[in-house]
């Protein structure tokens, strides 16, 4: 009679959404000096406002978003309320970064007895969480968590899987363990920064113990679900997963993005060329200009006697003349100017000017803070 009443309890209680949009980001520095890492951009969009649009268009209308101290103000002033992307946000402080549990602890009172799907604020998965939602629904475990193969699962929260059951083939057997960073992991898969709860994570969370390094895993949080005989189901993510926590890591984002746009020229060209899945937003001006798709150019953009490769974000009001500028993501008010030479594989922050004196032309990489100035002589 058992699995009746916790069906009502999941179809009455609401589902609620929690993303994780703390920490120092000290992987992305020096951007993170003067940003929370959740609000650099992808394809000039938060990375941030993947998670809250993947939580709305799943149907979950209250969301908590967990902030630092030190960040929580620019998250805050960045996505609102949530009523422009038609939810509702409450902010949850969380005071020192203890640990993804810590935090499901932090956002308790928020929470209450509902399920919720938990979220890290710096992740981007394709296809969203709809379909993930539903299966949460459908099949009603105490737990659902996302795993995907890694080459080096040693640097994320790794779990081993029983044999399956010859009943249901092609699924993947129940979680049998979680280990947070194996030095000498049992499998290559990864915990992908999304997992779906009922309320008993809040009494788990409460049992375990700091790690080694003085946090509270989630990983140790669902292995007590797990030892208590709770059912914590898988789900192999068959798309791509992206943690956006390095510059490398943020790039291949920004390319996977903008491997979906849809072509639409909203700004002004004049003697200037668009070829491929191009955005130029409203009130851009191109002159003499090539862009190359997939790139997007942010609205009031000023580019002049350049050319713009693939997989390039270009930041609003942005100021570009006698430069290559390919694969890279340059974000608002950036201004880059007769290099007369390719700048690759580069994140410049907010207000940078990259300018270049007499030397011959070459690549340049970058990877710069707000508000910074580099002349090369």
């Amino acid at each position: 009679m058992c699995e009746p009443h916790v069906y009502i309890l999941l179809a009455v209680q609401p589902l609620k959404g929690l993303i994780l949009s703390g920490g120092k980001g000290t992987r992305l520095r020096p951007i993170t000096h003067t940003s929370a890492k959740q609000l650099v951009p992808v394809a000039n969009k938060p990375v941030l406002f993947y998670g809250i649009e993947a939580m709305a268009q799943a149907g979950i209308e209250e969301v908590g978003i967990i902030i630092a101290p030190e960040t929580g103000q620019e998250i805050r002033e960045a996505a609102g309320d949530g009523s422009k992307f038609g939810i509702e946000i409450t902010y949850v402080v969380q005071d020192e970064p203890l640990g993804l549990a810590h935090a499901v602890l932090t956002a308790e009172p928020f929470l209450g007895e509902s399920p919720f799907v938990m979220y890290l604020g710096d992740n981007l998965l394709q296809g969203g969480i709809s379909d993930l939602v539903a299966a949460f629904r459908e099949h009603e475990p105490d737990a659902l968590i996302l795993l995907t193969p890694v080459p080096d699962p040693e640097n994320f929260g790794v779990a081993e899987l029983a044999v399956p059951d010859a009943a249901t083939p092609g699924e993947p057997g129940r979680v049998v363990r979680l280990v947070e960073k194996p030095e000498k992991p049992a499998t290559d898969l990864a915990l992908v920064g999304v997992y779906m709860f009922t309320a008993g994570i809040h009494e788990a969370a409460r049992a375990i113990e700091p790690s080694a390094r003085g946090e509270l895993e989630i990983t140790d949080a669902i292995q007590h679900l797990v030892d208590g005989g709770l059912r914590v189901e898988p789900h192999i993510v068959r798309g791509w997963w992206k943690d956006t926590g390095r510059l490398e890591d943020m790039l291949e984002a920004n390319r996977l993005i903008l491997d979906n746009l849809t072509e639409r020229v909203e700004g002004e060209l004049i003697d200037s060329q668009v070829d491929g899945r191009v955005v130029i937003e409203a009130g851009a001006r191109l002159e003499r200009t090539t862009v190359r798709g997939p790139a997007v150019i942010g609205a009031g953009a000023q580019l002049c006697d350049c050319y713009i490769g693939p997989y390039t974000a270009i930041g609003e009001n942005c100021s570009i003349s006698g430069a290559e500028v390919e694969h890279s993501i340059l974000l608002a008010g950036c201004t880059v100017s007769d290099l007369d030479g390719r700048m690759e594989s580069s994140l410049l922050g907010r207000n940078v000017t990259v300018r270049r004196g007499d030397r011959q032309p070459r690549a340049y990489r970058f990877m710069v803070g707000d508000n910074s100035d580099i002349s090369i002589l």
